[in-house]
Parts: structure tokens; sequence; C-alpha cells
């Protein structure tokens, strides 16, 4: 099992410390950067006040866009999954076709 350390990351201004396996440094610290980037553009809109408000709000961005991705991911995978069986039907009847005339 990975050893841990602590990260510091600062979203809007403000510093955190946040504990993560040594491999997940990179990752953390570059969703610290997304996540800051994404609730700056919040509240520089000027249509949310308050810290609270503006996490909420990025927080619900950030759902809705997961699960854009996810639902679209879904619909690759059922696509690819119907290739696989077509592809699979045509060798199965080109194995067949191949036996029946004895090869």
């Amino acid at each position: 099992m990975s050893e841990t350390t602590t990260v510091s990351v600062k979203i809007l201004d403000k510093e955190y410390q946040v504990s993560c396996r040594h491999d997940e440094v990179d990752a953390l610290t570059a969703s610290a950067r997304y996540l800051d980037q994404q609730m700056r553009q919040i509240r520089e809109s000027g249509k949310v006040f308050g810290l609270d408000r503006i996490a909420v709000m990025t927080a619900l961005n950030l759902a809705n866009e997961l699960l854009q991705k996810r639902n679209t991911a879904d619909g690759v995978q059922r696509e690819a999954e119907v290739m696989v069986r077509h592809l699979t039907d045509r060798i199965t009847e080109a194995l067949a076709e191949h036996k029946q005339l004895g090869f």
C-alpha cells in the first residue's frame, strides 16, 4: 500500500491541506486547479454571491458535466458492443461457410 502525503492546494485564495497517496499528488493538484478555475468563473459572473453558494453551483455544474460524459461513454460502449456482436456473427457465418466448403 502506498504511503500518504499532505498536499497544499489553493482554491479561491484559500489554502487547504489534503492528504493523498504519493501517486495521486498530480491528479489532486490538477483537480484543485480545475475546481479553482470553475469557482472563479462562477464568482466572476457576478450572479452568485457567497462562498457556499459558489461551491454549490460549481458542484452542480461539475456533477452535470460528469453525468453528460458518463452518458456519452455509455452510448459509445453500447455502440461498441453492437459492433462486436455484428462482427462475431459475421466471423461465425464465415467459419461455417468455410467448413461447408471443406477447407
